[in-house]
């Protein structure tokens, strides 16, 4: 028997994910975290009203999501302000990632992005046969100045930027965002992931162009709506891009239950700002555990907060590993020198405090 001959392409990619999930952790490690606090989700969870919905939508389960997400795809447009045309729902944000690159880059064109910037763009990068360029940060942002120049000195097809970042917590705000797509080279297609927009402060949101056929926005209801295991994301952008994803996506990606429970988190505004404060109540906490232990908290337009740790990545990856050790699962950067830091995402009281204690015996540790 001959097994089948994978493509050339798939022969030379290596079989990996971007992330080592904390499952497969708690797998190898023989037991499951005390405190879950480096996927960047949602502790404090979905609306109770999408709980509900979700579970009213299982008993129905024996049928096919809706393929056009009708009416979750309305409710968007109408909150934007955009036409249904302009909206796409699809499979997370990770999702709709594979989706742009498959219909928008040829194999062996250029997509540029930042060096240590969300790492599944660049796997689906690889998948389709493309090439990665990517510019360092500047000053622990990413750099939009720098993302464009290099843009048009590799005659690139995409350039991909997170506002605000993952995995600094860092942003800009819209002017400068203007300024980065109104300096895109002609023909170049801007990712504008804005997965962490609703953490973010005012005004850091450039305004919605629709008509402006290079630019494509993308949120995501894992993150502000807690819905991370649901797989619900949406991209924002001109209507004939939006149209042509039909051509290549999965239709039936989006199951019954993750349509109803997004529409009912989306509409219920109350818990959403409830879930805000929280948010910045625990970033604030996390900046006191920071400074209590002589690190420097980065500021976060996000729902993690990024500390340095005042050495080198080696020295973090150490920290990393004792408070693994400790029941405490978090992440890092995993580019120079953004890798001298740890990334903690906000949680309750109690996770916080399970944190609190054992980041001073993880950095004693990390020192010997």
């Amino acid at each position: 028997m001959k097994t089948p001959r994978q493509t050339r392409l798939a022969q030379t990619l290596p079989a990996s994910v971007p992330f080592v999930g904390p499952e497969t952790q708690e797998r190898k490690r023989g037991k499951v975290f005390a405190a879950r606090l480096g996927a960047n989700e949602s502790v404090f969870g979905p609306s109770p009203r999408a709980i509900a919905a979700m579970q009213k939508a299982a008993k129905d389960v024996w049928m096919y999501g809706d393929p056009e997400s009708y009416d979750l795809t309305h409710a968007l447009a109408k909150k934007h302000g955009v036409a249904p045309e302009n909206i796409l729902v699809g499979e997370g944000i990770d999702g709709i990632l594979g989706y742009t690159v498959r219909l928008f880059m040829e194999p062996g064109e250029t997509v540029v992005t930042s060096a240590g910037a969300y790492p599944t763009l660049n796997y689906h990068v690889a998948g389709f046969g493309g090439n990665i360029v990517t510019v360092p940060f500047t000053g622990d942002h990413e750099d939009p100045k720098a993302l464009v120049a290099k843009a048009h000195e590799v005659g690139a097809k995409i350039v991909y930027l997170a506002n605000p970042d993952n995995p600094m917590g860092t942003w800009h705000y819209g002017p400068m965002i203007d300024d980065m797509i109104a300096a895109l080279p002609k023909g170049c297609l801007l990712i504008l992931d804005e997965a962490y927009i609703e953490f973010a402060p005012q005004h850091t949101a450039p305004d919605l162009d629709v008509t402006n056929p290079q630019v494509l926005r993308m949120r995501t209801f894992s993150k502000a709506y807690g819905m991370a295991g649901a797989r619900v994301g949406y991209a924002i952008g001109h209507a004939e891009n939006i149209q042509a994803f039909n051509k290549i996506r999965n239709h039936f990606g989006m199951s019954r239950i993750s349509q109803a429970g997004a529409l009912e988190a989306f509409a219920d505004t109350t818990y959403l700002a409830e879930t805000l404060e929280k948010v910045a109540h625990a970033r604030e906490h996390l900046y006191q555990i920071a400074q209590e232990n002589g690190l420097t908290a980065l500021p976060s337009a996000t729902n993690f907060v990024t500390m340095d740790c005042g050495r080198d990545g080696a020295f973090a990856k150490r920290v990393l590993a004792e408070l693994l050790a400790r029941d405490i699962f978090v992440r890092m950067p995993f580019v120079a020198p953004q890798d001298r830091c740890i990334r903690v995402s906000a949680a309750t009281e109690t996770d916080l405090a399970l944190f609190a204690r054992a980041l001073p015996e993880a950095l004693q540790a990390a020192s010997r």
